[in-house]
């Protein structure tokens, strides 16, 4: 009778064992699609998930995650959240509306032209945010940006009062000051992204430096009050973007007009031109822009079509976890490396979120070819959904 009794028993604890097994493996594969850094997560609020636009759902583990709203997008609309186009004093043409509208277009880049008065470039940016987006998309502000660094490079009256050359004389404070005064003259006309400061160490003889738009000769200067510009920035609600990674500051010609290979060594261009970088990043930088210029010691492609410069250096060193942007797509030095459609894709698949484009046609023959790479498979679903969830909770929190 004991022995039978205590066949029994182990008859049932090993029942019980194989259900517990059981039920481990179904809980472990039910679970795994809840979160995590794939495609669907969440991400962190630095926008460093992978698609992650605060969009998902609840955490319970018994219920399907719910798609983030990169997820849910239509390809057109999904390659759309990679594209801003310059207005250039064109104002909102049919064209450019019916890109909107279409979910073609995540934002715009204004210049002077587009100012010809604050209330007429208001006009036009109140004009643009009217038109009425994808359902999905409704409640999203496009991004607008303007290069406001002051000294030459200006698009429209008021802060800052000073270049970046005069700001660093000035020192850190001043420069903060600089930059919340340059936030508040942005945010009154409804620009919401500065396409500065610039981060370029300048270099003797080289254009930066010989046009005052560097903070500094060294690296520790350039930290010292580009930074601080930034901070002030941000603190008004006006996004910041340090340019050019990795840096222009030996550059002779402005890539705009001409290209240019910088033929610094990988050493210094860690230890001098990303240095500020460190520091950007560490204090919450929104964007930054990535440059044209070739740097050999790093890739012999142009920084921005540099999977190793954007996502090696940028994101994987230096743990950049914002939104990035290419320097413009329309400059000499992008038309010598390639065409705009293929600058988008490669662009895309660089890591760069956000394509610069300098005229509609462009921007949309780009859209196009990253639709066409997203259907073929040449260009990965996975971080194609981190890009466009980095720069939809931008657009958001902007929005805010």
């Amino acid at each position: 009778m004991e022995r039978a009794r205590a066949r029994r028993r182990r008859l049932t604890l090993t029942v019980l064992a194989g259900l517990a097994a059981a039920g481990f493996a179904v809980g472990a594969v039910v679970g795994s699609g809840s979160g995590g850094s794939g495609a669907g997560g969440t991400g962190s609020s630095n926008g460093s998930g992978s698609g992650g636009d605060g969009s998902t759902g609840g955490s319970s583990t018994t219920e399907e995650p719910q798609p983030t709203l990169a997820e849910t997008l239509r390809p057109g609309e999904l390659a759309g959240e990679r594209i801003v186009v310059s207005i250039d004093g064109t104002g909102l043409t049919p064209e450019l509306h019916e890109a909107i509208a279409k979910g073609k277009v995540a934002g715009v880049v204004l210049f002077e032209a587009d100012f010809p008065t604050r209330a007429a470039g208001r006009a036009l940016i109140d004009e643009v945010q009217a038109v009425p987006r994808p359902r999905r998309l409704a409640h999203l502000p496009l991004l607008v940006m303007t290069d406001q660094e002051g000294g030459e490079v200006k698009r429209v009256d008021g802060p800052p009062e000073a270049s970046a050359a005069a700001m660093s004389r000035e020192g850190s404070a001043y420069s903060r000051e600089q930059g919340r005064l340059t936030a508040a003259n942005l945010k009154s006309l409804g620009v919401s992204v500065d396409l500065a400061p610039v981060l370029d160490v300048g270099r003797p003889g080289g254009v930066i430096a010989d046009t005052d738009r560097a903070f500094g000769g060294t690296a520790t200067a350039v930290t010292k009050t580009a930074v601080p510009f930034a901070a002030g920035l941000q603190a008004e609600g006006v996004a910041a973007t340090a340019k050019h990674f990795p840096g222009l500051g030996s550059a002779t010609e402005n890539t705009d007009f001409e290209a240019q290979s910088l033929t610094l060594s990988r050493a210094e261009l860690r230890s001098v031109d990303m240095s500020p970088y460190r520091a950007y990043i560490a204090a919450g930088g929104r964007l930054v822009m990535l440059a044209t210029a070739i740097y050999p010691a790093l890739s012999p492609r142009p920084a921005a079509f540099s999977h190793k410069i954007v996502t090696g250096e940028l994101r994987g060193r230096l743990g950049f976890r914002g939104v990035t942007i290419t320097d413009s797509l329309g400059s000499t030095a992008v038309a010598e490396f390639a065409g705009q459609r293929e600058a988008a894709v490669d662009g895309a698949a660089a890591g760069d979120d956000l394509l610069l484009f300098d005229d509609l046609p462009s921007a949309l023959a780009g859209h196009e070819a990253l639709v066409a790479q997203l259907h073929k498979g040449g260009l990965k679903r996975a971080p194609f959904l981190a890009a466009a969830g980095r720069v939809l909770r931008l657009r958001a929190e902007l929005g805010r």
